[in-house]
């Protein structure tokens, strides 16, 4: 196994910034409260070391089933989020499964600290050609503030995932609303 360049896989100087994790964990039947009562409570988060801090911790709302929880933790290398990442949620019960991926922040966030209003968040996942990249971060800068301001919401985040020799560039999008409807309305197309 090689050296991991960072540039190489997310795309960016990974240290000048943090590395975030997205796990998705899929909990026992209604059980998804004690898990992520359990996550807040990890050691792995409580410690002094500086190494990782809880982002966040989202129920799934709409698309994902119900006992799916939607994670995102920060750490402080590339090395050892991925060394230790995995290993945050062993020990833990209720938990069936859990999927990791590394992200590296592009145009948002600025900072780690996380996200505090208590409303609704929308994850989506984008797959982008890579000779396109460059102009999907483009239009993404061009469209956010328009967003923001019509539909009383906040861009979170904008990560980029790991990539292993493919052809794309993976990105998850982070928005907050205020509630559903306000998501629902975004939805729809503005006719003239």
């Amino acid at each position: 196994m090689g050296t991991l360049m960072m540039s190489d896989t997310i795309g960016v100087d990974a240290t000048m910034s943090p590395i975030y994790v997205h796990h998705e964990v899929s909990c026992a039947p209604r059980h998804w409260p004690d898990v992520a009562e359990q996550v807040q409570n990890s050691s792995h988060f409580k410690n002094s070391d500086g190494h990782a801090s809880l982002y966040g911790i989202w129920r799934s709302q709409i698309g994902l089933p119900r006992d799916v929880l939607t994670m995102i933790s920060v750490w402080s290398d590339i090395k050892t989020a991925s060394l230790r990442s995995d290993n945050i949620l062993s020990g833990l019960k209720l938990i069936k499964s859990h999927i990791t991926k590394l992200l590296a922040p592009t145009l948002r966030p600025k900072t780690s600290k996380p996200p505090v209003k208590q409303e609704n968040y929308a994850f989506r996942w984008f797959e982008t050609p890579k000779d396109k990249y460059s102009k999907f971060l483009q239009l993404c800068a061009e469209a956010w503030p328009s967003f923001e301001s019509s539909f009383d919401s906040q861009v979170i985040g904008l990560w980029r995932q790991k990539q292993f020799e493919k052809d794309s560039v993976s990105t998850l999008l982070l928005t907050q609303r205020p509630n559903l409807s306000m998501w629902e309305r975004s939805k729809i197309p503005k006719t003239t």
